[in-house]
């Protein structure tokens, strides 16, 4: 019969234990969410008038400025265009008139939109030209 009595005596312990941490214990506080940033591209840059598939791309982030090559004079450009990389002004420039076809890809979002943008254009020159830093390369 002890045998019973201290089982009982130990099994109500740990239920008395267990209870008391419960009951004192705070709960627990999640890590504060970061928000995602309003303005951000993914960028794919395609040789050929292909479709990005399986192309790497690079992660534009312009609050603070942090990516590619030229990333804060790409988020400059972008700011004033109002995210809008067709909306870019044309740089004046002289490009060779050699058929290379490359084909940019652009989504993402910027002030809360979003903003989707593909293009191909007849070379690179042409390419850096309309888009000025936003697909560049590293230098």
């Amino acid at each position: 019969m002890t045998h019973f009595t201290t089982a009982k005596a130990v099994r109500g312990g740990l239920l008395a234990a267990v209870a008391l941490l419960v009951a004192s214990a705070a709960p627990a506080q999640s890590a504060p969410r970061q928000a995602p940033p309003d303005n951000w591209l993914y960028l794919t840059v395609t040789q050929g008038d292909a479709r990005a598939g399986e192309t790497p791309g690079k992660l534009l982030l312009c609050d603070p400025p942090k990516g590619p090559a030229r990333t804060a004079d790409a988020c400059a450009e972008l700011e004033a265009a109002g995210g809008d990389i067709g909306g870019i002004p044309q740089k004046d420039t002289f490009c060779t008139m050699i058929y290379a076809p490359v084909t940019v890809h652009a989504r993402g979002e910027w002030n809360g939109r979003p903003v989707t943008y593909t293009k191909t254009f007849s070379n690179r020159c042409v390419m850096a030209a309309s888009t000025g830093s936003v697909f560049a390369r590293p230098a």
